[in-house]
This record gives C-alpha cells, structure tokens and sequence, in this order.
C-alpha cells in the first residue's frame, strides 16, 4: 500500500473530480493522502476535504511564495493545527526563485514567515511540512536557529543537492520525493534518493503538478504515486513492496496517522 504525502485536492483542477480520484487511488492502493494548505483563505477548504473523507488528512500553513494575502500569526497556526485531522504545520520555507527585481536580503518577510511556521510547529507537536527552492542555506539556517529539529518534518518534493539532504537529514528530517526523481533530467537527484536511510524516506505527488514518467505532462493525482515509488525501488535493488511498505511506514510515523487494513 501507499501513501501520498503531499497533494492539493482542492486546487481547480483536481477538485472538480474528487470522487474519481478517490476511486483511483483505492484501485492503486493509495490508501491515504494529505492535502496541503498553501494559503490561510483556501484553509477551510482544505480541512473540509479531510473532514469528508476518512483517507484524507491536511495541514495549515502558508507557502512562502504565497504574497498579498492574510499572514498567518502564531495564534492562528496553533489554533488551527488543534483539529484534529491537520497533522502538520505548513506548506512552509522560503523561495527565492523568482525575486522579481528583489534581493534576497528584500525578502526577510519569507523569513520571518518561515521562523512563524516553525514555532508553531514546536508549540504544537507538529512536524514541518517545508518547501525550499533556490534558499537552501538560509533555510537550513532558519531551521536550526529556530529550532525545527524538535517537531520535525519533511523537506517536500526535495530536489537540492546531497550536502543539502545530508544537512537535513542531521537535522532530524525526512526527504520526500516527487515525480521529478522519475525525469531522464534528474540523474543526480536520483542518487539523492538512493542515498536517503529507508527509515527517512517518503513519497509524494504534489499534484497537481509535476506527474511522474509516463504520465509527464499530464494533470498529476494521488494514484500516480506508486510510479515514484517504482522507480526508487529500482534505484535501490529492493522490490517495490518492500519500498512502498518503508514510505508508507514512516509517513503513517511522522504524521501520526491511523493505520489502515486493506482487504
């Protein structure tokens, strides 16, 4: 069985056909996924599609990309972080990939964001869902100013480079790993992947982007997961069973969610 870790149901193109990607994940034995929240507005949404659906479960948080909406405060997150369906706190980190004529220095309000997140992650018990692109010194230092290795967490659809896996790793934390390991472009990434401790290794969709070979291309769901899954067992010599049984282990682990009996 498996486990999507990270995916946006309620984005416009997914939510739409809610009950065939349901059906969908279960003829995949996708037996559970957790839906992302990348802005406080969208948050209801979220939590409502966890509340409806007994496989699903969400978070609260704020994309760091995410401008020219309602700031999370600490009392909100922690607030919100109590029902008992949000099983960690984000999407949250920092993103200096598009500074649109901004210096990094410009973008302490992404940081502080972050420092946000991350404490409320500590005061909650709650591990850190974390997003982090072209910033990964700045976010290995926040998270170890901040303290992040006490709640824990995952880096989310982890494309950076092995110093910065083994950083996070000493750090307490997870990887997780997207459609992109399955791109021919993506060689060194795959040996990230194949690095990874089997005790600290999760998968994803973040769909609905970024589906996995041979779907590329296409509106990515939480049934492709298992493609992720394959292609790692493959890079590591280990049946696919046995990999999807390590993923599905320690995200059940991480976000403290209920086991599930398949029949």
């Amino acid at each position: 069985m498996y486990i999507d870790s990270h995916c946006h149901l309620n984005f416009p193109e997914l939510k739409a056909q809610l009950p065939e990607l349901l059906a969908a994940m279960a003829k995949a034995q996708v037996v559970q996924a957790i839906c992302i929240s990348t802005m406080l507005d969208e948050f209801s949404e979220v939590k409502a599609l966890a509340d409806a659906h007994e496989p699903l479960f969400a978070t609260v948080g704020v994309h760091p990309d995410t401008e020219d909406m309602r700031e999370p405060s600490l009392e909100c997150l922690v607030s919100e972080a109590n029902h008992p369906k949000v099983v960690a706190i984000g999407e949250t980190g920092l993103d200096y990939y598009r500074l649109n004529g901004r210096s990094v220095a410009d973008m302490e309000w992404q940081r502080e964001r972050f420092r946000t997140h991350i404490r409320a992650a500590r005061q909650t018990g709650k591990p850190l869902v974390i997003h982090t692109r072209s910033s990964a010194e700045d976010t290995l230092r926040l998270m170890r100013e901040e303290g992040a290795s006490e709640p824990g967490g995952v880096l989310h659809c982890f494309t950076e480079t092995m110093d910065v896996a083994r950083a996070a790793l000493d750090l307490g934390f997870h990887l997780s790993f997207s459609g992109i390991v399955t791109f021919k472009n993506a060689a060194d990434l795959r040996e990230v992947a194949r690095m990874v401790p089997l005790d600290r290794l999760l998968i994803e969709t973040d769909s609905p982007y970024l589906a996995p070979v041979p779907y590329r291309g296409k509106t990515n769901q939480p049934a492709y997961v298992p493609h992720v899954a394959a292609l790692i067992a493959e890079l590591r010599g280990l049946p696919v069973e046995e990999l999807a049984g390590h993923c599905t282990a320690n995200t059940r682990r991480l976000f403290k969610l209920p086991d599930v009996t398949v029949n």
